[in-house]
């Protein structure tokens, strides 16, 4: 690749050094006005005792607010910015005597911390969460009005602060943008970031807010443009438009891109005085250097993992079919598209290759194979065996849900009790696995109060916002990278924070030789970057095209020839075993006043400290990159793998086998079907759904309704046909107590269908059994009653010589169940009634998760509404 020489910057233009000149100015003026000696926070209802940097914050932002300056608070996540800010809103009311009201807009999963941390540290303020459906926040508004026309004077509301989403605040915009706020937050400001969108249009243009605060750890991520939009929104007047800002600071953006900083200097400099004025940024390391905090060391470790003959022969597999267009790359003629689905089919060999679908034997079952098929997988078994065995607690961090599900297969198999969090968990459920995960002793997992507890929090790394704390973790493992490192290394603060107490140690499971270790050193790259105040700013089309097309250049750190290697994958597993080894060495042994370090660590005998990467230059050489795609062709022309990716097709037994067996069903069918005649029997087995054509079967973007009551009495939700859905095993022993006893009392036609179906052999796993119940059976019947069935899903099988004779309930059984129930609603226009399948022992909230997911998809298929029932016990 050629070295293009950077042209000198033209001078700038008379107006854009006024422009300048106007910012620093503006900067000079807030700076040289001196601090007030800081506040003592408990003369204004703050019962925290407040760290010396959160005394610091507070002062500032009390500062900045009596010269009439709107900041951005950007402390580094887990540094205390939501206490800062209530301690600050407690500082108006308390000290100022200003009524209020304010306004505090978060991300959903994080409104329950603030509504713990004002009700913990500031009691003194009101605070209403203003969530929940539409009908919910109609109360609250009436509420409001009727507390408002009663008051003495007319005008006082019932709150001083109400916490709301951003999404409540677009669609509720005509109610909150007519209340004057004193003050408003803005917690997760990045949401801000694009000027051209419509939340900061409308904050800023019809809400009545002109006096706010924005709340970000990662106040500048991408390029000038995002920054900006923040500064702009905080003071409209002082930042003007964005051509100005871009023309002033242009220059050190593309210095910063890499190109050459030496000639902006000067423009940094000034760029990072103005942000002084209006942003307060300190990082844990900093604190920590000048005594101001002390936080247990952080360790960040690389794990360099091999990948397993099975992947090697799918990743092997995607190159090859991909090799038209790693050749057109070279000539600039492959899109942006096809580049990305590249890495990202390679990237999901090298987590794990069930991704593919057909790959893992049939028919499907846990067991060892799982583990086997994936070379991090393999690591991940031996590292939590031993953090297990000596009682260390686990945050895993996946990309992709999809690999969670593989994960959540792994912990059934290990048996391991963990916690799931992605995009598809309710604020609800979220709230109570962070609770139940967080609700730790100090006698570890072994004492028989934790026995409960889980010992892994999974969790999707860009799921949850990033303000969620997760202390009780002392390690931390990213499974899969985030293309962006700052995600990484804002979910890498949910344990590092205010609050921990252990040694934190975070392993990055990296596929050695592949495009995850090109990820990984761009990752360094950009996160060196970081460092400065301004980040990179290119255009972001191109950098994305520019960053792929590097990205596979450096593919060719995989060797094609490693296919016909005839190292044995028990050769891997001593590497493996030793890795690990390596790993909780490294936990265990640590200092504890050591600082924080990085190491990366591989299959060899080898530990490297934190040293800069090895440069992409080499990486961008055209000539290198077509000797390799030419060596990938001649790999290819001598392979006899090329179909691996069919590996999963089932073997075709015989045409004559298949014959036999074809006309053994047919006569047992019929010997059935004239035994049942004979009888008088007739099955109430529904038939396999029809899937309409135009909707996509993968949606989970249902709606789910969750309500109090008894799931056997529809009619108080609903007025409309029903379905009550319940789970059974194939014994043909209807059992006692629950949902059978209520069922029971519905109408004895429902457990003797059971019976007479067991009789008749017609109980099967997946199979859902329609029962209707007469008018006169249904014992809460009215004169306007509508048709009501209870479909009755097999879903657990039952054996009298296990140790316990009714299995768990099968997720794949009880998905062909649920797709049956929602067809059968939707052909007789009913919704569908059921109590929490896989929650009501409360002991593994992990099989929910699955079951609501599945619950919204076939909602969206056949667009049928779902109640799922809490029961209230007396």
């Amino acid at each position: 690749m050629k070295n293009v020489k950077r042209e000198s910057s033209p001078p700038k233009v008379p107006s854009t050094m006024e422009y300048e000149r106007r910012l620093e100015a503006a900067a000079k003026f807030i700076l040289e006005k001196e601090a007030k000696s800081p506040p003592d926070c408990t003369e204004f209802g703050v019962t925290a005792t407040l760290k010396p940097h959160q005394v610091e914050g507070v002062s500032w932002l009390i500062q900045k607010y009596l010269l009439g300056v709107n900041v951005v608070l950007g402390d580094e996540m887990g540094l205390g910015k939501t206490l800062q800010a209530i301690s600050f809103l407690s500082y108006l009311k308390f000290h100022q005597g200003l009524p209020g009201p304010f306004l505090v807009l978060c991300p959903l999963s994080v409104t329950d911390g603030w509504v713990s941390e004002i009700n913990r540290f500031t009691p003194n303020l009101e605070v209403l969460r203003y969530v929940g459906d539409k009908y919910c926040r109609q109360d609250m508004r009436k509420s409001m009005y009727d507390h408002v026309k009663k008051s003495s004077k007319g005008h006082f509301l019932p709150f001083d602060v109400l916490l709301t989403t951003y999404d409540i605040a677009l669609v509720d915009q005509d109610f909150l943008s007519q209340i004057p706020w004193h003050y408003a937050i803005i917690d997760e400001a990045q949401r801000l970031k694009n000027p051209n969108s419509v939340l900061y249009n409308v904050l800023l243009d019809q809400f009545l807010i002109p006096r706010r605060l924005l709340i970000t750890g990662t106040p500048i991520q991408n390029n000038l443009t995002e920054l900006w939009a923040l500064m702009h929104f905080c003071m409209p007047l002082v930042f003007g438009t964005l051509d100005k800002f871009l023309v002033a600071f242009k220059e050190t953006g593309e210095g910063l891109s890499g190109l050459d900083v030496s000639n902006d200097k000067e423009t940094y400099k000034s760029l990072k005085f103005i942000l002084g004025a209006f942003m307060l940024r300190r990082t844990k390391s900093l604190l920590i250097e000048s005594g101001n905090l002390v936080l247990p060391p952080l360790t960040e470790l690389t794990v360099m993992v091999p990948l397993v003959g099975l992947q090697k022969k799918i990743y092997t597999s995607i190159l090859r079919k991909e090799l038209p267009g790693l050749l057109a790359l070279s000539s600039g003629g492959s899109n942006h598209t096809s580049l990305q689905n590249i890495v990202i089919q390679l990237r999901k060999a090298c987590s794990h290759p069930y991704l593919f679908p057909g790959i893992e034997p049939e028919p499907f079952e846990e067991g060892e194979h799982l583990v086997q098929a994936s070379g991090k997988l393999l690591v991940l078994d031996q590292l939590l065996k031993r953090l297990h065995d000596i009682g260390h607690r686990v945050l895993l961090f996946s990309q992709m849900t999809s690999t969670l599900d593989i994960l959540q297969d792994f912990m059934e198999l290990r048996r391991y009790s963990y916690e799931r969090l992605d995009g598809s968990v309710r604020a609800e459920e979220r709230f109570a696995a962070i609770k139940n995960f967080s609700a730790k002793t100090e006698r570890g997992l072994d004492s028989e109060v934790d026995a409960s507890n889980a010992f892994v929090f999974m969790i999707s790394t860009r799921a949850g916002g990033v303000g969620l704390n997760l202390v009780a973790a002392d390690t931390v493992i990213f499974y899969e990278q985030d293309w962006n490192p700052q995600v990484d290394k804002q979910a890498l603060q949910r344990a590092h924070r205010i609050g921990q107490i252990s040694h934190v140690l975070s392993i990055n499971l990296v596929t050695e030789h592949s495009v995850e270790e090109v990820i990984l050193r761009r990752a360094e790259r950009k996160l060196q970057l970081s460092h400065n105040v301004v980040g990179d700013n290119m255009e972001e089309k191109d950098e994305d095209r520019g960053d792929l097309r590097s990205l596979v250049f450096g593919l060719q750190r995989f060797d094609p020839e490693e296919i016909h290697s005839e190292e044995s994958d028990n050769l891997k597993m001593v590497e493996i075993s030793s890795l690990a080894e390596k790993v909780v060495a490294i936990r265990q042994n640590v200092e504890p006043d050591k600082e924080a370090r990085k190491f990366k660590i591989d299959s060899s005998d080898t530990l490297r400290g934190n040293s800069s990467s090895t440069s992409l230059d080499s990486e961008l050489d055209e000539a290198s990159y077509l000797s390799w795609v030419e060596k990938l062709k001649e790999a290819s022309r001598s392979s006899k793998d090329d179909k691996i990716m069919e590996l999963g097709n089932r073997k075709n037994l015989s045409e004559e086998k298949n014959l036999r067996i074809e006309a053994a069903r047919k006569k047992a069918e019929e010997k059935k079907l004239a035994s049942w005649e004979a009888h008088g029997y007739r099955s109430l087995s529904v038939e396999e759904p029809i899937f309409p054509d135009d909707v996509d079967s993968s949606s989970d973007a249902g709606s789910v309704n969750f309500v109090f009551g008894d799931c056997t009495n529809p009619s108080t939700v609903s007025h409309e046909p029903a379905i009550i859905f319940s789970c059974v095993d194939d014994s043909g022993n209807w059992g006692r107590g629950g949902m059978f006893d209520a069922l029971s009392k519905l109408s004895n036609n429902v457990p003797d269908a059971y019976h007479r179906a067991s009789e008749f052999k017609d109980l099967h796993l997946g199979d859902l059994h329609l029962i209707k119940i007469d008018d006169s059976d249904d014992q809460q019947n009215t004169e306007e009653s509508k048709p009501l069935w209870v479909a009755v899903a097999v879903t657990q099988s039952y054996n009298p010589r296990r140790k316990v004779p009714r299995s768990s309930i099968s997720i794949p059984d009880l998905e062909r169940c649920l797709a049956k129930a929602s067809f059968s609603a939707s052909q007789k226009s009913a919704s569908l009634h059921m109590p929490r399948i896989g929650y009501q022992d409360g002991s593994d909230r992990s099989q929910w998760y699955t079951v609501e997911r599945l619950l919204r998809k076939y909602s969206s298929i056949f667009a049928v509404k779902i109640f799922v029932y809490y029961y209230r016990r007396s």
